[in-house]
């Protein structure tokens, strides 16, 4: 396996105390057999069950962890954004703090890393869960498969392994940290998948029910969009706009024309349809214009949002 200058471990955490001890016990002997050196940061996303200070415990007794700690829960998205803003790393690894993921397959994603993938994702090829989270978890896949053409069959796994170029190219709005394989393809990226062990959870319950799919499906619709027409807005918004223009002009011809030959157009529905059409295509064609203009500046402003967000940093 090649030897990286920098691992960093990103775990977004919210209300797991529990898990938290027992996640350190077996993630940091793993990451000691690969080799300092290496980071472990812990962002907490705003946690009420205590589990600040059991992270904070963790950064003072390990030199090589360090809690992010943000204001208040803002959800896994915004925690993952900021563990990419300070992760160090020239390789970032990403792992759910629920225990369900294994931190023993971590080399398995470094070796397809190493095999020239920039985005591994872990694949739940037996998942550890009951039917009622399998089920809808499988449906949702299989759709997101086919409209985002990504071929993985696990895009909601957590664990992930990622060069450093990607996380720095990536924005998270919301709830797409779902959609992050689909987002890294479109910005050309290799993305490779890799079976992982998965465990049933040990302690507390799922923070997730059926309304993230529902969720879920409708930011897929977006990132389907938003993966072809991100770079050119104009291209979608503009493209259609013209069309309604031109038709509502073609209309207009059309009604002007009736007019000079002596007939009335005042009732006709056709007139408002076409007046209606010059004026959506006019409407849409400035959307994207001013979306030409959002897009160039979303990259910099979600970057000062998350940096907004961390309250302190704790060790390292």
């Amino acid at each position: 396996m090649t030897t990286h200058r920098l691992i960093s471990v990103v775990i977004p955490v919210f209300d797991e105390r529990d898990s938290l001890e027992e996640l350190a016990a077996e993630l940091l002997p793993v990451m000691e057999s690969l080799g300092p050196p290496y980071e472990v940061i812990f962002v907490d996303d705003g946690s009420r069950d205590g589990g600040d200070a059991v992270m904070a415990d963790l950064a003072r007794r390990h030199e090589h962890v360090r809690v992010v700690c943000l204001r208040s829960n803002f959800g896994k998205g915004a925690a993952l954004t900021a563990g990419f803003r300070e992760a160090r790393g020239d390789v970032v690894i990403t792992i759910d703090a629920d225990l369900q993921d294994d931190p023993a397959e971590i080399p398995r994603l470094l070796e397809a890393l190493d095999e020239g993938a920039d985005l591994v994702s872990g694949w739940k090829q037996k998942r550890n869960d009951p039917m009622n989270k399998t089920v809808p978890s499988r449906i949702f896949n299989g759709v997101a498969r086919k409209a985002s053409g990504v071929e993985l069959h696990d895009l909601n796994c957590g664990f992930k392994a990622y060069r450093a170029d990607v996380v720095r190219a990536l924005a998270i709005p919301g709830e797409m940290y779902r959609f992050i394989p689909v987002i890294a393809a479109s910005e050309g990226f290799r993305v490779t998948e890799v079976p992982v062990n998965h465990r049933a959870r040990r302690h507390g319950k799922s923070k997730y029910g059926f309304e993230r799919y529902v969720r879920g499906l409708l930011d897929l619709i977006t990132i389907s969009f938003v993966g072809r027409y991100r770079h050119r807005p104009m291209h979608f918004f503009g493209g259609f706009g013209l069309l309604l223009f031109l038709a509502g002009v073609a209309i207009s011809i059309y009604l002007t024309i009736v007019k000079i030959l002596g007939e009335a157009i005042g009732g006709r529905p056709l007139l408002i349809l076409g007046v209606l059409l010059i004026v959506v295509g006019i409407q849409l064609f400035t959307i994207g214009l001013v979306s030409e203009l959002i897009q160039r500046g979303r990259m910099r402003s979600e970057d000062d949002e998350a940096a907004s967000r961390i309250e302190r940093v704790i060790g390292g």
